[in-house]
Formats: C-alpha cells, sequence, structure tokens
C-alpha cells in the first residue's frame, strides 16, 4: 500500500458528541519496523483520524505521541478520536489506537487559528548542506534494513549508518518518499520525519533493540505549497544519553530553508 492510501482513513463512525472510531485498519508488513509497524506511519495515520474532525482554519501547532506498547502489522486495529476542548482559538483532540484490546499508540494534537499580532520573531536557524539528486543512506539487508525504508529517499550528509561504532551522535541530511504523493499534508510530514532512525544507534557496535518511548512535534506553517518531490532537510542532535535513555532534537526545513518543524524524542535503547 502506498503512503496516501495508508493516509486516507474512512469516516469515522460516532460513539457521542465528542468521541469517534475508526475500525478494521491494517499496516501491511512492509511498513514494518521490527515486530512492529513503522512508528512515522502510525502517528500519521491517528493524525489523519483526528484531521476529519478539525475545521481547516485551525492547523496544526503540536503534536506528541507515545509509543505505549507494539503495533502488530497485518493485524487489524482501531483509532478512537476524542474532544478535549475547543475555544475560540484552540482546539484539543487526541487518538488512541488500539489492537486485540491493547493500547498502542496515543497522540495528543493541538490546533489553532492563525490571528493578527503585533508580535514577530523571524526564524535564524538555517543549514548549508547541498540538496541531493538521490537518496545515499541504508542499503537493503534482509532481515536487518526495516522494511519501511523501502518507501523513503534518506541522504545523509553527517552521521553513520547504524551499528558501525561511531563516536558522533548526530544525523544531517534531506529525506522525501521514495514514490511522491498525491500532495504533501501534516500527515505526510509527521510520517516521513520519522523514517530517520535515533541518533544513538550509530554508536552502538552490534544490531540491538531500541525505541522511541515519547515524540513531540512543532509544526511552523509556511504560506506557501510544498511539491511533492521536494527534498526536506533533516538535522538531529543529542542532547543527553545515559541509562539507556537518549534525548534528541531536530530540526526540518522545507526547499527554501524555512522551518517547517522541531522534533523531540526520547529514546530507549537495549545495548
Amino acid at each position: 500500500m502506498t503512503v496516501d492510501e495508508l493516509l486516507t482513513l474512512s469516516s469515522l463512525e460516532a460513539l457521542s458528541e465528542n468521541q469517534w472510531k475508526v475500525d478494521n485498519l491494517i499496516i501491511p508488513s512492509n511498513w514494518a519496523q521490527g515486530r512492529t509497524a513503522f512508528g512515522g506511519i502510525s502517528a500519521g495515520m491517528a493524525y489523519s483520524a483526528i484531521r476529519q474532525k478539525v475545521s481547516e482554519e485551525r492547523v496544526l501547532r503540536s503534536f506528541t505521541t507515545n509509543f505505549v506498547g507494539p503495533l502488530s502489522p497485518d493485524t487489524p486495529f482501531s483509532i478512537e478520536v476524542t474532544l478535549l476542548r475547543e475555544g475560540k482559538n484552540v482546539s484539543q483532540y487526541t487518538a488512541h489506537a488500539k489492537q486485540n484490546g491493547k493500547s498502542c499508540v496515543f497522540v495528543q494534537a493541538c490546533f489553532g487559528i492563525g490571528r493578527k499580532s503585533g508580535i514577530k520573531v523571524e526564524n535564524q536557524d538555517t543549514h548549508d548542506m547541498p540538496v541531493p539528486t538521490k537518496g545515499k543512506f541504508i542499503p537493503q539487508i534482509p532481515k536487518v534494513t526495516p522494511k519501511f525504508l523501502r518507501h523513503f529517499d534518506l541522504a545523509i550528509d553527517k552521521g553513520g549508518i547504524p551499528f558501525t561504532r561511531k563516536k558522533t551522535s548526530v544525523y544531517h541530511g534531506h529525506m522525501r518518499f521514495k514514490k511522491p504523493p498525491a500532495k504533501i499534508t501534516d500527515a505526510h510530514i509527521i510520517t516521513m520525519i520519522d523514517a530517520w532512525p535515533p541518533t544513538l544507534l550509530q554508536m552502538m557496535k552490534l544490531p540491538a533493540p531500541a525505541s522511541t518511548v515519547s515524540w513531540n512535534l512543532e509544526f511552523i506553517h509556511p504560506h506557501k505549497q510544498v511539491d511533492p518531490t521536494d527534498w526536506f532537510a533533516y538535522q538531529a542532535h543529542t542532547r543527553q544519553a545515559e541509562d539507556g535513555y537518549g534525548h534528541t532534537e531536530a530540526t526540518i526545513w522545507d526547499k527554501d530553508n524555512e522551518v517547517v518543524a522541531i522534533s523531540r524524542q526520547t529514546v530507549a535503547i537495549f545495548d
């Protein structure tokens, strides 16, 4: 299945005045990440479910995901959407993915209307990485490379391949979908950002489990269209790591070097 097919969900069934549900969702095994579905696609689907209930003038401001438990590929699951509060300017929603009665993914999304304001601070955070012509990152090695990576082009500029005992704990590079979607939406950006491996994996000597515990995205919305074939720049740095947990921050730019999102993750590693 393509990313567009997975992110285009059927209509939600009303459970109450502020709660809705969509059933029988399935993520195919070619979007797998070990024993679970790729976190970016499950988060993107949860966002797509929420987006159905939000008016267009309210745009995504922040999106927080907790990966509670594994979400098995090729197995039906459901997403429940709940409206927590809708005020004059801001709306708060949650989405809860469950499979076989167990909690798998839980997200909270904040949407806000743009307003006139005399306060404006221009972003000064830029990068000087050259735009790649093709992807160049992790080769497809059976039973080693996560299957979902076949759907993305990742071009590394700084950092190393996972499990190669590098001294660095950063990733700089570019990303895009290998097969361009019909258009780039917030759901696509959520999905794409998570394609990069945790920064700490390159420091490990041998393959070992690692998983994102929590993930927060803050969105900045440039007032222009993005082409589905565009490369997005990505720079992630490790703020701190010890006791089997790491904390990373990343910035994402569009092709015009404008920031579109800021990402923060807590990652558990089992080395």
